[in-house]
């Protein structure tokens, strides 16, 4: 098998997805990423949390969610 770079990591500590500690919605990973924004998937809820609290010092907070990257 061919290697090839992760495709997703979290867009605050850089984990990679399937890492040991990345949490995945309903605890599956065929279910995706558990935490995710308009800017990338997160791997933890203390990665969502430190994400927002960052954008809101930034003043980049959205006023509505993220678009569900599965509606077309």
């Amino acid at each position: 098998m061919l290697a090839r770079p992760e495709t997703f990591r979290c867009i605050e500590c850089g984990l990679p997805y399937r890492a040991d500690g990345f949490h995945y919605h309903g605890g599956r990973i065929e279910h995706g990423a558990a935490y995710w924004s308009d800017r990338g998937v997160l791997c933890s809820p203390r990665c969502s949390l430190a994400h927002h609290k960052r954008r809101q010092a930034e003043g980049t907070l959205r006023d509505k969610p993220a678009p569900d990257p599965f509606e077309f």
